[in-house]
């Protein structure tokens, strides 16, 4: 006879199983979205980008970060297009992962809260995809 535990693990593990089966056999509607460009696809920029601020390992005491970069051999433009060209494009800014600005500027203010960061500036083609390879920058700082 099996242990109350190992019975109500078991039962978690068939009702996980039976939940999971249910949820891909319902209708479902068709949406399609549109595929990711392949890294092959992609055009090659020349662009650099760099944070300027904040420092790596930087503390900041405001609940703005005011964030700075330069972008060299790039252009940003404020046009969305398909029709790609290697160094036009904008800046997407990621903290902790999360896209927070698509900007057409060197300049963007973001809300950050205490604790430690991972901040990422990436130029990206005026189609909001990465050029190949990707143009990014990341940099650690600290909020009080």
């Amino acid at each position: 006879m099996r242990s109350p535990k190992i019975r109500l693990a078991l039962a978690f593990v068939g009702l996980l199983a039976v939940t999971t089966l249910s949820a891909g056999c319902g209708a479902k509607t068709q949406t399609t979205p549109a595929p990711a460009p392949t890294p092959q696809s992609r055009p090659h920029s020349t662009a650099t980008v760099d944070i300027v601020a904040p420092r790596p390992g930087a503390v900041v005491t405001e609940p703005t970060l005011r964030v700075r970069l330069k972008l060299t051999g790039g252009e940003i433009v404020p046009q969305t297009d398909v029709h790609l060209t290697p160094n036009r494009g904008h800046i997407h800014l990621i903290l902790d992962g999360k896209v927070v600005s698509m900007s057409y500027g060197v300049e963007q203010d973001v809300a950050v809260t205490p604790g430690p960061h991972i901040l990422q500036a990436e130029f990206v083609a005026t189609d909001h995809f990465p050029f190949n390879p990707r143009v990014i920058r990341v940099t650690t700082f600290t909020a009080r």
